[in-house]
């Protein structure tokens, strides 16, 4: 939105050469690289993790633990979405490359970074402000791993052994060594608020400087925020809310604008209470949720949380419904723009027969939110289950 509204302020002209220009196709070859490194990352967080846990089963198997940088890169490079927004010339490549550096950063715990990242997504599109959680979780505890009372469990079974008077202070050595993981440290959280401060400060001055002359940052703001915050523009999308705002009355408007939005913000802090050891699936979900409910939601940003579900193809390796959610977004994206010609150019159908398919795509990312979250706490429960058999039948 940030960019249109530059483009619109640099002149048509200049506008089509910058759009012209094949930087959208290598934001996608950097994002995929990314998405890539970032995987490797987790995957080696995720074996380190089961060899804590003595879970010598898993990494024995042949192909149990799949490499989940490259499935996830070559997802994101070969989806369809991906392409198609590729060839269509839009922006969203350049926002998801902001979102997948500041995930790389904080992966990494590179503050500046992640900070960097961070702020320009939030610039370029608002709705990326609700990563700052997983940023903080990501920066503080370090990448996804299983809950911290796993280990401590597995630890409690090795000096359950002991006599009783060594057990509480071998018990109190075992809370804090090294290896045990979800230690918070507030040092990267802190070096990460000091670089978005200035990366903030940074970013405004340089807006202020361009759009000066175009009526300063308030009417940047009110073209950009305002008008993804107040849906001023009903015409058809991918969403649901251009077609709920174009029948609802006015007098109702400002309400259904706060519980739309609100919803978001809502489903933030329970999320972050339940997953906080895993926060980069935490940003996944973050990412898939504001798809679905952001004013003007476009296939690149389905293409972002699709090539991230990759990341996490052996946690979610049971997931129900996966062939079910597979031929729906098939059939998805290839009804809704025979509907859309049907409607808007050939004028044989009405605006019902579009929505149809933007009210089936939206219960399509519902289940697909839920199952993936489920799919996880069942990968969690899973990975208690010999630790709790085997300190029931040490008891």
């Amino acid at each position: 939105m940030v960019l249109h509204y530059y483009f619109h302020s640099l002149g048509h002209s200049r506008s089509k050469e910058l759009k012209g220009n094949p930087i959208t196709f290598y934001a996608d070859i950097v994002n995929a690289m990314l998405i890539r490194a970032t995987g490797q990352n987790l995957q080696m967080e995720y074996i380190r993790s089961l060899k804590l846990l003595d879970h010598v089963k898993l990494l024995e198997k042949p192909g149990k633990i799949i490499p989940s940088g490259d499935i996830a890169a070559l997802v994101y490079l070969w989806n369809p979405f991906t392409i198609v927004a590729c060839v269509g010339l839009s922006t969203s490549p350049i926002e998801n490359l902001a979102i997948i550096l500041s995930l790389y950063g904080a992966c990494k715990r590179q503050a500046p970074l992640a900070a960097f990242g961070w702020v320009i997504a939030t610039h370029l599109s608002l709705y990326p402000a609700i990563l700052i959680i997983p940023m903080i979780l990501l920066l503080g505890y370090g990448p996804d791993t299983p809950p911290r009372k796993l280990f401590l469990q597995r630890r409690n079974v090795e000096v359950g052994d002991n006599p009783p008077n060594d057990r509480c202070c071998e018990r109190e050595e075992v809370v804090h060594r090294p290896e045990v993981p979800h230690i918070f440290s507030w040092r990267p959280v802190i070096h990460f608020l000091c670089w978005t401060s200035l990366w903030s400060v940074y970013v405004l001055v340089l807006c202020g400087i361009s759009v000066k002359r175009y009526g300063g940052l308030w009417e940047l703001f009110k073209r950009t925020y305002g008008f993804m915050l107040t849906v001023q523009d009903l015409s058809p999308n991918i969403g649901v809310l251009w077609y709920f705002f174009a029948e609802v009355f006015d007098f109702f408007r400002n309400f259904f604008l706060i519980v739309f939005h609100g919803n978001i913000l809502f489903m933030m802090l329970p999320l972050a209470i339940r997953l906080k050891h895993r926060p980069c699936f935490l940003a996944f979900v973050y990412i898939a949720i504001s798809s679905m409910l952001k004013s003007y939601p476009s296939v690149g940003d389905s293409a972002l949380y699709l090539g991230l579900l990759g990341l996490f193809v052996n946690e979610l390796a049971d997931m129900q419904f996966s062939f079910f959610l597979f031929c729906g977004y098939v059939g998805v994206s290839l009804l809704s723009p025979v509907m859309h010609n049907l409607w808007i150019w050939r004028g044989t159908g009405n605006a019902n027969f579009y929505f149809a398919t933007a009210m089936a795509y939206a219960c399509l990312q519902i289940i697909l939110v839920v199952e993936s979250v489920s799919a996880m706490l069942n990968h969690d429960r899973m990975l208690r289950k010999p630790l709790t058999e085997l300190q029931d039948g040490k008891s």
